[in-house]
């Protein structure tokens, strides 16, 4: 077994796709944890913004709460509905795409692909804030801590769907029954004591109030931040294909347990938030605590469940950048499908994961966490703007979508979460805009720009190479081989060798200026005009090139343009001798001559000029 298949997992057959496919109650776990994990951090960046309200912005929690409630109440049946009409996936991009045109589809796609690249960012940023939480004196190692974080859920999605969710369902549950059990005993204690609950460890003291009334601008800001909960709703719908049959079934059962979990948890925590009065602390300060960890240690001290639920915590607020692995190289292979990205990306890997979008998500993860030190409120004002943008053109999507089919009913009910969408993600934006949203604005834009290009430049290749025309038989003229020689060796000698055989006009170039040109040119005649003499026939020429700067490639590359020139309409077969080594780390040792020069032939070549490559393995 090699070394990849013990570190990623032996290679599966594409016909064993049907037994990586999940059950529902893995799906929660592949799907949903974006959105049950934002139940740890969307309260949380509703409260920073409600800190100047002193104590009070804990009370006023639970109205934005229940805004965002109504709200992901009316995405939730319209993505049933996506689900029904898109079984083999509905996306925001297929939505949009199909029926509002290539160029919404276009702008909710890169909406969503920065929304997932941000997700990732997010969830590990605050799953590690978790964990300084409980353990204050990791504080300065946050950017590495998130780092490795990042690269252990990379590994994990490299080994496969199957195995992610297996590795994943564990946490997420712990994590949900933590927050219940959390919810259940705060609620009792806070009903018991008509209100009053005494805390069994104090939250820190609340900042002093700086506004006694908020105003408007205040709780538009505080709900476009507590909005980051209702990220990765459309996860889902992203993945129908991955469910086990029925799919539309199973998925629509995932999204059921996924939102009605979330719904839930943060209706417990606003509740909880008002009944212990607890405020949010400075993200950035050094007294820093989550205000899960500040709840847990309010109703239930600092004992073993703290800590188990802190671990749960800090867990699924990490694994939650896997909704993100699951989804992102999902909808890089239907928009390569479309060929607005490299078509690399809709090639599936040895573990039939698209491994170059799960690199590509890992890469631009990292840089915005070691952009932004891995501090979480830094990057939440660029969150939920993408996310919300998708949800908004995939129920106008879907409102064409049912009013072709003739369904009104149905179109309604997309309709109004349209309204909803797009009402809020104007909040959003403009309430975030200061904070950074701005930077959404031109990033969305600019990548449907590279996106378009990058699709022309396809087709431009397309328009280059297609043909109609059938093989042209044409009697055989041998082509002119070049062949670049330092010196006389048993490599140079089998590429000469096999130079002879595919023409008669073979001009061997050596390049001086490397000290060994009068060697070669009195070896010659011994070791090759003799021997070919001999069996009668023709010879080939020997040209050497000055080069008193000691320059070799581009010697070569004007020779073999001058016999071009000479030769319009013959073909020019360049053969370039390589050694090659069987360890890795012995080809450091030698020069890359042959393969700059490759290179270099590549980048400058013609139509009419063919690079030929013959290796010689050293035993």
């Amino acid at each position: 077994m090699s070394i990849l298949d013990r570190v990623v997992g032996s290679a599966l057959a594409t016909a064993d796709e049907h037994d990586q496919r999940i059950s529902a109650k893995k799906g929660v776990a592949i799907f949903g944890l974006d959105a049950l994990s934002s139940a740890a951090y969307g309260p949380e960046a509703a409260l920073t913004l409600l800190l100047p309200l002193g104590v009070m912005g804990s009370v006023y929690l639970g109205p934005i709460t229940l805004v965002v409630i109504l709200l992901l109440a009316v995405v939730f049946f319209s993505y049933r509905q996506t689900i029904d009409a898109y079984p083999g996936g509905g996306g925001s991009y297929t939505v949009a795409g199909s029926n509002l045109g290539s160029g919404f589809g276009l702008l909710a796609g890169a909406a969503l692909m920065i929304d997932y690249i941000l997700n990732v960012a997010v969830g590990i940023a605050a799953g590690v804030g978790a964990i300084v939480s409980a353990v204050p004196s990791l504080q300065p190692h946050m950017v590495a801590l998130c780092i490795g974080i990042l690269l252990l859920i990379a590994f994990l999605n490299l080994r496969g769907v199957k195995d992610t969710g297996a590795a994943f369902v564990v946490p997420t549950y712990v994590f949900v029954a933590s927050l219940f059990a959390l919810i259940v005993l705060g609620a009792w204690k806070v009903l018991i004591s008509g209100g009053h609950p005494v805390p069994v460890v104090a939250p820190p003291v609340p900042v002093a109030a700086t506004l006694a009334v908020p105003g408007l601008w205040l709780l538009l800001k505080a709900f476009a931040s507590g909005c980051t909960a209702m990220t990765g709703v459309e996860a889902v719908s992203n993945g129908v294909g991955a469910f086990q049959q029925p799919v539309t079934a199973r998925a629509k059962h995932s999204l059921t347990m996924i939102i009605g979990i979330l719904m839930a948890l943060l209706a417990g925590l606003a509740f909880l938030v008002a009944g212990y009065h607890v405020t949010a602390t400075d993200p950035a300060g050094p007294h820093y605590q989550s205000v899960l960890s500040i709840l847990l240690a309010a109703v239930a001290g600092r004992g073993i469940f703290y800590y188990v639920a802190m671990c749960s915590i800090a867990l699924v607020l990490c694994l939650s950048a896997n909704t993100s692995y699951a989804d992102f190289p999902r909808l890089c292979r239907v928009i390569a499908l479309d060929r607005f990205l490299p078509t690399v990306f809709s090639v599936r890997g040895r573990r039939l994961v698209y491994t170059h979008g799960v690199v590509a998500l890992t890469i631009f993860a990292g840089l915005l966490l070691v952009g932004f030190r891995g501090v979480t409120d830094r990057l939440i004002p660029l969150f939920a703007v993408g996310a919300f943008l998708a949800f908004t053109l995939s129920q106008a999507g879907m409102v064409v979508h049912w009013r072709r089919l003739n369904r009104p009913g149905l179109a309604l009910v997309n309709g109004v979460g349209a309204v909803a969408t797009g009402i809020t993600v104007c909040i959003v934006m403009v309430a975030k805009f200061v904070d950074g949203a701005w930077i959404i604005l031109l990033l969305v834009p600019t990548l449907c720009g590279l996106m378009v290009a990058i699709r022309h430049h396809y087709h431009r290749i397309s328009t280059a190479i297609f043909t109609t025309a059938p093989l042209t038989v044409r009697s055989k003229a041998d082509p002119i081989v070049v062949l670049p020689i330092e010196r006389w060796t048993r490599v140079s000698r089998k590429a000469l060798a096999f130079a002879m055989r595919i023409s008669d006009d073979v001009r061997v170039v050596h390049v001086a200026g490397t000290g060994a040109h009068s060697m070669l040119q009195s070896q010659w005649e011994e070791m090759v005009e003799t021997p070919a003499h001999r069996a009668g026939v023709h010879p080939p020429t020997l040209t050497v090139v000055p080069s008193p700067y000691r320059f070799v490639l581009l010697p070569i590359l004007h020779f073999v343009r001058q016999i071009e020139q000479q030769h319009p309409q013959g073909l020019i077969a360049v053969m370039v001798p390589e050694l090659v080594e069987r360890r890795w780390y012995h080809h450091i040792l030698h020069n890359q001559r042959a393969a700059m020069l490759k290179a270099l032939l590549f980048l400058r070549g013609t139509k009419r000029m063919m690079v030929i490559n013959v290796p010689w393995y050293v035993e």
